[in-house]
């Protein structure tokens, strides 16, 4: 009996793929690129100038791996990295791959109080760290919070006598012993732990796998049409699944190359470094597009090889979209969405999208994963075209937050659905726009209000570089709005009555900002994204509104 598929009209889809889930562990898919492409670049640092090709970068891993087998990591054991991007920090997370051990990432920016709580959340055996950068100093701050951590036993410091001896030791060991150590892993192994940045209390640690990180790698590397000629300028931190999932994980899993610009983003090292080494793909969050494109030299790099790259981490500005495209060469960039709980991709759009996709959605299901929009309440699915939180299940959910099954239970449901906190839409076609978070959204009068439709309104004003919307407490109407923004050099300052002007007749009245607060740069995390907790704490005082 044959008849019409009928369309369904609820806010639900799932990922067909031609392309089969990848059944390896890291190390085995490493070995396979390996062997296809030995003479082909892996990893270029510019910083430095140092590069490896492929059959060398499994060299320096191998050689890791082997070296912390004689400190005495074991599988299951926790590896700790605590650095900027730099190539031993790709080195370490292969060769803990290799061994069955944990990588656990700790944000370059964290200090001793944080510090110490990964180091014994985690149970942290083996610490590799920087001795320093910038004005941390690393080194110090470990003596001070080693005695506290129980089971930390070993330190190493990256360019010092003791990374110096870890390699030593790594490159007299025996290869067979990961020979036979690989035998012994599944890709169902928990392989990484991701803290992620808590809004309140200390942040989770998001548990992956193997089978969770290197599929969505590859994935994302599919969706961007990678191979062995691309070359994927990787500006974002590498602790951060952006980094070392999306980059390194999709680089490797295609043999493609990763070229580092610099220890952290810098616009100008950026460019450089995808003019210098001819690079195809460019990563990097909103902010960081916006700086590279506003950088005076700009217009002096030859940009013509880019084709492709990634823009996810925040809400993208049309505007910074459509630049990028035609400023940029980057005909085929993507904008991906996710989280680190999911590995952390959900939705991407693809090459072939129109222009208006890719600048008004994140795209559409990544491949063999399901997603759906749910009423914040009742955990009913939505009809297409009507708000909800977003939720995903699928290979890419985590395993669970470390040693936290309480907290777990409350992200994941008993479908395995992980409920991400977002609020979306899902139009007839599948493709999901973001609208916000929903701790952000913004009540005013009985009307909700989404910031970022409002953020992207301000992005027209001739004088506005970036914008952030957010709620402030007013007796009258519970909420009123209040925006941050950044000006264009030279711009005549913008007041709460010139914004109020500019909007009357464009936005209904509700949506019209109060408040008006002029930035030179907007709170953020180490990976580009605005910190709009902060922001409505501080704006209690920058209004005297402490009181409500």
């Amino acid at each position: 009996m044959t008849g019409a598929i009928i369309k369904s009209t609820l806010a639900y889809a799932s990922g067909p793929s031609t392309a089969p889930l990848l059944g390896d562990t890291i190390g085995a898919d490493l070995d396979r690129t390996v062997a296809a492409y030995p003479d082909r670049d892996a990893l270029v640092e510019c910083a430095s100038g140092r590069r490896w090709t492929y059959a060398q970068f499994a060299d320096e891993v191998n050689a890791v791996a082997l070296g912390l087998l004689e400190l005495g990591v074991k599988t299951g054991d926790r590896v700790g990295i605590w650095a900027p991007n730099c190539a031993e920090w790709s080195f370490v997370q292969y060769a803990t791959a290799k061994i069955g051990a944990i990588l656990v990432n700790i944000n370059p920016a964290y200090r001793v109080h944080e510090l110490e709580f990964v180091l014994n959340q985690a149970g942290i055996r083996t610490l590799v760290a920087a001795p320093a950068f910038k004005t941390s100093d690393y080194a110090a701050m470990i003596e001070d919070v080693r005695p506290k951590c129980e089971a930390l036993t070993d330190v190493v410091l990256l360019g010092r006598d003791s990374w110096n001896d870890l390699l030593g030791t790594g490159r007299t060991g025996d290869p067979a012993r990961l020979t036979e150590i690989a035998e012994g892993l599944s890709a169902d192994d928990p392989i990484n732990i991701q803290y992620t940045s808590g809004t309140t209390g200390f942040p989770k640690g998001a548990t992956l796998s193997h089978h969770n990180i290197l599929n969505n790698g590859f994935f994302v590397g599919e969706l961007c049409g990678y191979d062995e000629e691309d070359r994927i300028c990787v500006p974002v931190p590498f602790y951060h699944c952006f980094g070392m999932v999306m980059g390194n994980l999709a680089a490797t899993s295609h043999g493609s190359c990763i070229v580092i610009p610099a220890p952290a983003f810098d616009p100008t090292a950026t460019l450089q470094a995808v003019a210098a080494e001819r690079c195809t793909s460019l990563y990097g969050v909103p902010t960081m597009f916006i700086a590279e494109l506003s950088d005076p030299s700009f217009e002096t790099y030859d940009l013509s090889s880019l084709r492709t790259g990634i823009m996810a981490g925040s809400p993208c500005p049309v505007e910074v979209m459509k630049q990028v495209i035609e400023r940029m060469g980057m005909t085929e960039v993507a904008i991906c969405y996710g989280m680190t709980e999911t590995s952390p991709v959900s939705t991407q759009t693809r090459a072939g999208d129109s222009v208006d996709r890719r600048v008004s959605t994140v795209g559409t299901v990544h491949p063999h994963l399901e997603i759906k929009i749910v009423d914040p309440e009742s955990g009913v699915t939505v009809q297409r075209g009507v708000p909800g939180e977003f939720c995903t299940r699928g290979y890419s959910v985590m395993l669970g937050y470390w040693d936290e099954p309480e907290k777990t239970a409350e992200a994941i449901d008993k479908a395995r659905w992980m409920h991400t906190g977002d609020i979306a839409v899902m139009d007839a076609d599948g493709y999901v726009q973001i609208t916000g978070r929903i701790k952000d959204m913004v009540i005013r009068g009985g009307e909700n209000v989404y910031p970022r439709e409002i953020e992207e309104f301000l992005y027209t004003h001739p004088d506005i570089l970036d914008a952030q919307v957010i709620g402030a407490p007013d007796e009258k109407y519970g909420e009123e709005l209040m925006a941050w923004i950044r000006l264009r050099p030279g711009a005549e300052p913008i007041t709460d009555e010139s914004l109020r002007e500019f909007c009357t007749g464009r936005l209904a009245h509700y949506k019209i900002p109060r408040y008006v607060y002029l930035v030179d740069e907007f709170p953020m995390t180490v990976t580009g994204k605005i910190r709009k907790v902060q922001m409505r704490e501080e704006s209690l005082d920058i209004l005297g509104l402490s009181q409500l």
